[in-house]
């Protein structure tokens, strides 16, 4: 069996001899094998610098993006270095505070709690760690400072809570102590066990002060509080009972007059009525008792001195 050909004919449009060649089966399939191989060597060649162009770039770009990354992790930094001495101050002012607020020192465990490495697991530490290369690690460096200085400014915080809790609390004692005498005058009679009663001629407790004053001389509130009772109290006279908190009571005996009335909040210094000479009394003066949960306390243990040093 004869060989296939092909037969291919060139004719001119114009003037010119038309001419033809032949080619065989396999010629032609030899022909069709190298055009394709060439192209797709050429297709590869062509590929391949593509590629590495594209290889060049993303590298070019990723080199300034770590560039760009490595300064602001310089500056984080220096922000990191610069909270941690500005939270040194803050920390030297809450031991200060709490000192102030009588509350003891912190311990040396507890603020080393608040100083030390990241507590349990990070799941992204490893990550940073085996992936991230000096960036990475780098960047890792940066969130353990960071989350020791959340911790410690977090523990601050809760100090200073405590210390304002604290002050608060000693500035309401210090409002409701009865810190000042109530009226202008001499002292006739002191706190005691046991004295002669001037109108009843028996040895008695005296659970107050007497204080001589002329009739009307203002009596005040030597501390904050609210009035619990106004009125006749047998012995007493017209009398005058303040409710200071913290388990603190005042009375006011044998007055004239009263200034306040029932539920009535007082400051220190405010009026509460005026010397007298009401109930069993020898003489205008003002009977002044402190009672500490119902329990008579001597007047001048609470009395502050004229002169207190700064």
């Amino acid at each position: 069996m004869a060989e296939r050909r092909w037969t291919v004919m060139l004719i001119p449009h114009g003037e010119g001899t038309s001419r033809s060649f032949s080619v065989s089966i396999a010629v032609l399939k030899l022909v069709l094998g190298i055009a394709i191989v060439v192209a797709a060597t050429v297709l590869a060649g062509v590929a391949g610098v593509v590629t590495r162009a594209v290889d060049v770039a993303r590298t070019e770009q990723l080199q300034r993006e770590n560039a760009v990354l490595s300064e602001e992790l310089a500056r984080l930094d220096q922000r990191i270095t610069e909270l941690s001495d500005t939270l040194a101050v803050i920390t030297l002012r809450d031991e200060q505070v709490r000192l102030i607020a009588g509350l003891e020192q912190l311990s040396a465990d507890v603020r080393r709690a608040g100083i030390g490495g990241p507590s349990g697991l990070w799941p992204e530490r490893e990550r940073l760690i085996s992936e991230g290369g000096a960036g990475g690690r780098r960047a890792l460096g940066v969130a353990m400072d960071l989350d020791a200085l959340l911790r410690r400014a977090n523990l601050i915080s809760a100090s200073f809570r405590e210390a304002a809790e604290s002050l608060n609390s000693h500035v309401r004692r210090l409002a409701a102590t009865p810190s000042i005498m109530p009226t202008a005058g001499f002292l006739t009679s002191n706190f005691s066990a046991l004295r002669r009663h001037p109108i009843l001629h028996e040895n008695r407790p005296h659970e107050g002060l007497d204080i001589a004053a002329p009739y009307g001389t203002p009596i005040i509130a030597p501390a904050a509080g609210r009035v619990t009772n106004v009125g006749w109290q047998s012995g007493y006279g017209l009398a005058v009972t303040i409710e200071h908190g913290f388990g603190l009571e005042t009375r006011y005996a044998h007055l004239s007059r009263t200034a306040v009335t029932v539920g009535q909040t007082v400051r220190r210094g405010d009026r509460l009525g005026f010397v007298g000479n009401t109930g069993l009394s020898t003489g205008p003066h003002l009977h002044y008792e402190v009672l500490l949960y119902n329990r008579p306390q001597d007047p001048l243990r609470y009395v502050m001195p004229n002169a207190i040093a700064d």
